[in-house]
């Protein structure tokens, strides 16, 4: 199994030892994710260090606003790395407002530039900003990852533009029907699964810091809502990541 998007560094325990609890339950591969160049940096340390780990590299749209957005020449430069297998997660928050919408905007384009200059997938983040991403990556023929799927209403425009669906431990939540039913709709080549640790921790583990083990959890929801096998949903997921991320 593959945790497709995880915040290692944001986690309390280390990372030697969230791995090892994830293999334990059959989790192997974990994209772990930087979002600034300092975590983008760890990420790759990670990476280069555990087994089964790559990275997902990009400035976070909450940073747009200040002298973290200055340094995307710094982001390019580790995006070379041969463990980097995305740029991201970047995009657009309109929910938080933590930086000028207008700098978030220029943020997110020039990783968009960054992605095709490098023939990378885009993983994306957006909160009340559906149309505004949407519009942003009309013209980005690169793979597209929707990182926690969470806006029901953009599932159209995602099913239309073959975009990879990632869903996280929100799909878990007991008034989630409206995840699930999204997630039903997905055809069986674009689906992802995350934790985005340490955050969203799925019902099972409700109030605890979440972690890559916890993948299984949101697995187990994701084949239930589609009525197909877990484990044969969780071979899918891996082959797609593999796919998506051009992952070796």
């Amino acid at each position: 199994m593959i945790d497709t998007h995880a915040h290692l560094d944001a986690c309390a325990d280390p990372p030697t030892v969230l791995l090892s609890r994830a293999r334990e339950v059959g989790v192997d591969r974990v994209i772990t994710v930087g979002t600034t160049i300092d975590s983008c940096r760890a990420a790759l340390e990670t990476a280069t260090r555990e087994e089964g780990v790559f990275a997902a590299l990009g400035i976070h749209p909450h940073e747009a606003g200040g002298d973290e957005a200055a340094r995307t020449d710094e982001l390019r430069d580790l995006l070379g790395h041969e463990l980097a297998v995305a740029v991201g997660e970047t995009g657009l928050d309109f929910f938080r407002d933590y930086a000028p919408r207008a700098a978030q905007l220029r943020l997110f384009e020039q990783h968009l530039e960054l992605a095709s200059e490098l023939g990378k997938p885009v993983v994306i983040h957006t909160r009340d900003a559906e149309e505004e991403v949407a519009t942003a990556l009309g013209g980005f023929a690169g793979a597209v990852v929707l990182h926690c799927f969470s806006s029901p209403r953009v599932l159209a425009v995602a099913l239309e533009r073959r975009y990879y669906v990632s869903f996280a431990g929100n799909v878990t939540f007991p008034k989630a029907d409206d995840l699930r039913a999204a997630a039903a709709q997905v055809p069986a080549d674009r689906l992802l699964a995350e934790t985005d640790s340490p955050y969203l921790a799925p019902q099972p583990r409700r109030g605890r810091p979440n972690e890559p083990a916890n993948v299984v959890h949101t697995i187990a929801t994701l084949a239930a809502a589609r009525g197909e096998d877990a484990e044969e949903l969780a071979k899918q997921i891996d082959r797609n990541a593999s796919t998506a991320f051009s992952l070796q």
